[in-house]
């Protein structure tokens, strides 16, 4: 007669089956997001009715926190396929490099739209080198080392090298300061700030006229455009520029945009205040790693959770935050979150 199996040891054997599942699924999910999710490069689109009545469309392409390895052939890839997009304006929210090799190969796979206009602020990774970080910090209130934002250092990455090949074709820099570009029909005011992650930001001082260009009086207003017919940059720029004796600037009318690497709510709080009528922000990786119904799990600053990624508002302003095109080399993985750049189409409201 056969004895009856003990309970508990079938308990123990559903137990080891449960483990073994859950160990299965992590091995699987690492996988996926190491060696799979972190190449699904997207192009994330949005559509805006913020200009005024009349006003032409303006696509502003908005890429961030590519980390970038000069090894790195698939996001160097689709670095170079942004151009294809034909953006009127393209938005830089930083972290570009993750090395110092890094930014001849960055400058020659964004050259054609270094050619366009465009506007950048740095981010942390702009000036220090990465390194390896305990994942588990990132849930703390603040996640940054105790003292992180007091230690006075000098950058370890070539900062002007980084910002001069940004420059070398007429992009802003909006590192605490303001700037201005014309596209057709149209005049972008654009504030920035160093980066609030770093505590490097100081908000420039308001314009001497709200709405004047800021650099008009410097002579330094840059005048460009783009119809998306196909033509080089520099040939779209001529054909569709406005001429400053044709249309003065304050018969144009005028959109404020805020831009910074870091989405803390003291800077967005001052781009609102400041008459910003939209802003850009990056840093966030979308929370890098999201869970399928409950989204990202971190934003690495006091922005919520639910603002991690996309577009949304900010005391009525819209905000469109970057999920980012990478990550720290040392946790090169992301899960339920692609890498993306994205694509925002403005238009003007109706009448």
């Amino acid at each position: 007669m056969s004895r009856p199996r003990s309970c508990g040891a079938g308990a123990r054997r559903a137990a080891l089956a449960l483990a073994g599942a859950g160990a299965a699924a992590a091995a699987a999910a690492h996988v996926w997001s190491r060696y799979v999710e972190i190449h699904r490069f997207t192009v994330r689109e949005h559509e805006l009715r913020i200009l005024p009545p009349g006003t032409r469309p303006v696509r502003i392409l908005h890429f961030s926190d590519a980390h970038l390895m000069p090894d790195q052939a698939r996001k160097i890839a689709f670095l170079r396929h942004l151009e294809t997009l034909k953006p009127h304006l393209v938005i830089d929210t930083g972290d570009n490099i993750a090395s110092a090799a890094s930014i001849p190969v960055l400058a020659d796979a964004i050259d054609p739209l270094l050619r366009r206009p465009g506007a950048f602020a740095m981010g942390s990774n702009d000036m220090f080198a990465p390194h390896r970080k305990n994942p588990l910090r990132y849930f703390l209130r603040d996640p940054r080392p105790e003292g992180f934002t007091k230690r006075h250092r000098e950058p370890d990455l070539p900062l002007g090298s980084l910002r001069s090949a940004l420059t070398s074709h007429g992009w802003k820099d909006l590192t605490n300061t303001r700037a201005s570009l014309r596209l057709t029909g149209l005049q972008v005011d654009l504030v920035g700030v160093d980066d609030p992650h770093l505590e490097r930001d100081q908000f420039p001082a308001p314009d001497a006229a709200r709405g004047a260009a800021p650099d008009a009086a410097r002579g330094a207003t840059g005048e460009a455009g783009a119809d998306g017919t196909g033509r080089t940059p520099a040939a779209e720029a001529a054909a569709t520029s406005t001429r400053a004796d044709e249309a003065p600037a304050a018969d144009v009318p005028h959109l404020r945009i805020g831009v910074a690497h870091a989405p803390y709510q003291r800077v967005l709080d001052a781009f609102v205040d400041d008459g910003a009528q939209l802003i850009f922000a990056g840093h966030t990786h979308g929370g890098q790693l999201r869970m399928p119904g409950v989204g990202a799990l971190v934003t690495n600053c006091d922005l919520p959770r639910a603002q991690a990624r996309g577009l949304s508002t900010w005391r009525g302003v819209p905000l469109n935050v970057s999920g980012g095109l990478g990550a720290n080399p040392y946790s090169n993985f992301r899960f339920a979150n692609p890498p993306e750049a994205t694509l925002l189409t403005l238009r003007p409201q109706r009448r």
